[in-house]
């Protein structure tokens, strides 16, 4: 690196806005997607992005970074063409990463008509992928952590967002959650089965500064 100050920067505590819950890909990365140096991003990664309610590593990176960390914005993002994805839509069953994406699968097989309609099946999967970032929001919205930040006060705002490695575009699937009464007021996921958003829309990478 070029800046004489980076491992010392490094060195000190971390301090994060914001906390990324993201897909395992190795080519999508928060810091890379962000441009932000390490440090800034609190980050979970798993298969396809999921928010299990049982899963301990989510549950506890969570607290740890709302109760400790005090992060100011939770950021669910996927990508689109996600292997998991493409895996959920398959008929491939047996191993252990189907367990983990049984929701997907139970929403994909509850709308199969509507997805078998989509033109091919990139479109299939590319649509699930946003449906699943939106599905995944409303599961961290409901976990206690979350909700107790609420309830105390604290200022928490959830995201959505999706990532198109094919043009360098973060997309906003929207609306930003920041309290118990404006989740309770959201449509579920589902409702937008079928209606994809428009792939011509979105933000630059490094969009994060607008924040």
């Amino acid at each position: 690196r070029d800046d004489p100050t980076f491992f010392v920067r490094m060195a000190e505590q971390q301090s994060p806005q914001y906390l990324w819950i993201g897909c395992s890909d190795s080519r999508v990365t928060a810091n890379d997607v962000l441009g932000l140096d390490p440090g800034a991003v609190f980050v979970q990664r798993n298969i396809a992005n999921i928010a299990h309610s049982n899963d301990m590593n989510l549950l506890a990176v969570l607290e740890f970074a709302i109760d400790i960390l005090k992060v100011r914005h939770v950021i669910v993002c996927g990508h689109y063409g996600c292997g998991g994805i493409r895996r959920a839509l398959g008929e491939d069953r047996s191993a252990l990463v189907d367990h983990w994406l049984q929701p997907v699968v139970t929403l994909y097989r509850r709308h199969r008509a509507v997805f078998d309609a989509l033109p091919d099946e990139n479109a299939r999967v590319d649509h699930m992928c946003e449906l699943n970032v939106e599905m995944q929001v409303r599961r961290v919205a409901s976990i206690p952590t979350v909700e107790n930040a609420w309830a105390r006060g604290q200022m928490l705002d959830l995201h959505g967002w999706i990532y198109g490695m094919h043009d360098g575009l973060l997309r906003d699937l929207g609306p930003t959650i920041s309290s118990m009464e404006q989740r309770d007021a959201l449509p579920a996921a589902e409702d937008r089965v079928g209606r994809p958003v428009d792939a011509s829309t979105g933000i630059r990478r490094h969009a994060i500064a607008a924040f």
